[in-house]
């Protein structure tokens, strides 16, 4: 499989349902938040794009106070469909976005992942699953997520190799500051 790079030109994050009470049941979810936080502050420093989806919010409260802190400015979708591109707003703001690389991160690996990147990859998009900012309740269902992404075609990555990736070199502008992150 050619792996298509993300660049700043071509990418966008999308964050899927860091919910309340349940992002709190993930299986290591302290390490799982903290990396979508780094992942988050790090898209936002090389102005990338960042689409956020809230699985019934009403139901299942607000995306973590630690995540909302660092979306500063940009509204959450709501969405009753377990994958983002089911909801028609959701994949209006992704497709506005005019970037067909998606960095992926969110829970459950799964469910609510799979089918996204299920979906997007359908739609012919470039997906980088961010495996250290993904989670499920158990080990073994995250595991289970991470090989389905796989065999459809997902590329799979991490936080601190996307980050890199999308500067390509220590002459980035962003570069001292994204590596403050990382630390």
């Amino acid at each position: 499989m050619p792996i298509d790079h993300p660049t700043t030109d071509n990418a966008l994050l999308l964050i899927v349902d860091i919910q309340g009470r349940l992002a709190r049941l993930m299986h290591e979810s302290e390490a799982m938040i903290d990396q979508c936080r780094r992942l988050i502050q790090g898209c936002r420093l090389l102005e990338l794009p960042v689409v956020w989806a809230e699985q019934l919010p009403d139901k299942l409260g607000p995306t973590v106070p630690e995540l909302v802190e660092v979306l500063d400015g940009i509204e959450p979708g709501a969405k009753a469909s377990f994958g983002c591109c089911g909801d028609t707003d959701l994949m209006g703001a992704i497709e506005a976005t005019g970037r067909d690389r998606v960095l992926l991160c969110g829970i459950e690996t799964h469910v609510c992942v799979w089918q996204t990147a299920a979906a997007l990859r359908k739609r012919g998009m470039e997906v980088h699953l961010i495996a250290d900012a993904v989670s499920s309740r158990s080990a073994f269902n995250r595991d289970i997520g991470l090989r389905r992404m796989e065999a459809a075609g997902v590329h799979l990555s991490n936080v601190e190799m996307v980050l890199f990736e999308l500067m390509i070199n220590a002459a980035h502008p962003r570069f001292r500051d994204v590596t403050a992150l990382l630390k």
